[in-house]
């Protein structure tokens, strides 16, 4: 959608708003209204899907960025923005004060930040206008600044014009090419504990380290504040590219000398090659960051190669995260609930709740196609909210109905542990829904809690001072379950299910199960055993003393309305 202002006489600047709110199109659209100096053309991007077509498309001079629209990451969607729109600024709008976000997001891409809280019509046009000539001195100035990346100096105009001539040569001589994108992984620590100088010094030393493995003809540039292109050319097969690629990484493995300490950083890398993924510049860039962004899934130091299956893939994820968007919005999200069992007196002890979507057209979507997607987008963090809020809601009716004491188990994601108001919005939800915290268990794995342990342990503490408790799931295969057993407030733990279902049939799994049992109650910890679906499984677990169990063997997920009638069949049986 497009508005453009009726006075004629001003040569319009054109902005790209990326929002999905159109109350929002229109605020910013009456802001920039009336002003003298400077007609604003806006274009309106309120989708994922659209954003990308838009925005190698469309003629713009100034992205206008609403932060909560992003495709998972705030900082890789901000990258993608500056690396796919051709340099053009980028005006990142968000809630908090410049001095919370701000800073980090212009450390980052953006070209300038304000805040919500403080936008008037007079901001935001001196904003946009001061964007707009800066943009046209830098077009004006284009090709006079070609330092290389030895100065620390980033210009990406050098770097495209390099790649196309390198293109242009691949193309004459019928040869392959190869475009290596590098990025660090986690960056920002770094600067905010070193400063940004010493960061410099790291890149120009990892740089350095680098171009002792190319060969003459290959280019390296500094094309980011913590990325690297490297150009390979006159590739004759895979194996050179994979044996370049593995010295590459074998260098940033090696310790860094920075102010006499020793940095280990890890890297990740997404290859394209010529002719396979694109001829044009653009083209190989985008589906190198693709690759990239694809590697970063991966533990430490790592690379991926762009392929049409990866591109297939990507576009099945950009349509299953808007469809994932308008089904929170749309009440498509349900919970089901399944039971957990007290193999003592047979009685069922708490639920699980367990997130299902029913998708409009393709019905009943399983959580291990759409979970990984919330989680890749960051949409886990109000799901996960909204499946606090339901499950508090049904525990407060199942206390109506006569089952008091039943514990509401919820999983928490490890994106959880990224929102920094995690334990305040918990604390709203069970404050307004008015329930017995006690009866609340949050369930976490080892991973939630890895990307920043102490916010973690702090938030548990907090929590739990609440009365919600707390079990480890999937216990026994992770590296630091016994730490975590020691040092969090953890009051049952989740055997498993591989475990459980390798009964009978692997000795490994039987001893492991005892182990598991013996050192929990040791420490005065419950335990409960996923997956549990034969006679057998369930005679072995009771013989060990196991206190819990959950799996087909009494009952698969269900909705409430099951749920209830699963109660109530259960309790007539014990009155028999």
């Amino acid at each position: 959608m497009t508005l453009v202002s009726t006075e004629a006489n001003v040569s319009p600047v054109k902005l790209l708003v990326l929002t999905p709110e159109y109350a929002d199109l229109l605020w910013l659209e009456s802001l920039l209204a009336g002003d003298t100096e400077m007609d604003a053309d806006l274009t309106w991007c309120p989708d994922l899907v659209d954003c990308d077509d838009l925005i190698r498309n469309t003629s713009f001079d100034v992205v206008i960025w609403d932060c909560v629209f992003h495709s998972g990451s705030e900082s890789a969607f901000l990258q993608y923005l500056t690396v796919s729109g051709g340099e053009k600024p980028i005006l990142a709008l968000s809630a908090e004060p410049f001095a919370e976000r701000g800073v980090a997001l212009c450390r980052i891409g953006a070209a300038d930040y304000l805040s919500r809280q403080s936008l008037d019509c007079w901001t935001l046009r001196r904003a946009v206008r001061c964007l707009w000539y800066r943009q046209q001195l830098s077009e004006s100035a284009h090709g006079h600044l070609g330092r290389e990346v030895a100065s620390g100096f980033i210009n990406r105009d050098l770097f495209f014009d390099r790649l196309q001539n390198a293109l242009i040569r691949a193309k004459a001589a019928s040869q392959r090419l190869a475009l290596l994108h590098i990025n660090l992984d986690d960056f920002r620590s770094f600067n905010e504990s070193f400063g940004y100088r010493q960061s410099d010094q790291l890149m120009l030393k990892l740089a350095d380290r680098m171009r002792t493995e190319l060969r003459r003809v290959d280019s390296l540039m500094r094309i980011g504040g913590d990325e690297f292109a490297i150009i390979i050319e006159k590739v004759d097969d895979g194996p050179d590219v994979a044996l370049l690629i593995r010295k590459i990484v074998a260098a940033l493995g090696e310790p860094v000398q920075i102010d006499g300490q020793a940095v280990v950083v890890s890297a990740s890398l997404g290859v394209a090659t010529f002719p396979e993924a694109g001829d044009s510049p653009e083209n190989l860039l985008r589906r190198a960051n693709r690759a990239m962004f694809e590697a970063k899934r991966d533990p430490g130091t790592s690379y991926r190669y762009y392929d049409r299956e990866l591109h297939i893939t990507a576009g099945h994820q950009l349509r299953l995260e808007a469809d994932l968007r308008n089904a929170l919005r749309g009440n498509e999200l349900e919970v089901f609930y399944q039971p957990r069992i007290d193999l003592a007196t047979e009685e069922v002890r708490g639920v699980e709740c367990l997130l299902r979507w029913n998708h409009p057209e393709r019905g009943l979507v399983g959580p291990d196609e759409f979970i990984p997607v919330a989680e890749r987008s960051g949409l886990i963090v109000p799901i996960g909210y909204w499946v606090i809020e339901q499950a508090c809601k049904r525990l407060k009716e199942a206390d109506g109905m006569g089952y008091p004491g039943l514990v509401f188990a919820v999983n928490l994601s490890f994106r959880q542990f990224h929102d920094r108001k995690m334990t305040e919005t918990i604390f709203r939800i069970i404050f307004n829904a008015n329930i017995d915290t006690s009866l609340l268990e949050l369930e976490l794995t080892e991973s939630a809690m890895m990307h920043d342990p102490e916010y973690a342990q702090r938030c548990l503490r907090e929590l739990n001072q609440l009365g919600i408790s707390f079990a480890l799931d999937d216990f026994g295969t992770g590296f630091s379950s016994l730490s975590n057993l020691q040092h969090l407030p953890i009051s049952l733990v989740k055997i498993d299910k591989s475990f459980v279902q390798g009964l009978g049939h692997s000795a490994d799994s039987e001893h492991i199960i005892r182990a598991i049992i013996s050192l929990a109650h040791s420490l005065q910890i419950s335990v409960v055993a996923e997956g549990v679906e034969t006679e057998g499984q369930l005679e072995f677990l009771r013989q060990h003393h196991c206190d819990e169990i959950q799996g087909y063997y009494y009952a698969r997920p269900m909705p409430w309305n099951s749920l209830v009638e699963f109660l109530n069949n259960r309790g007539k049986a014990a009155c028999l």
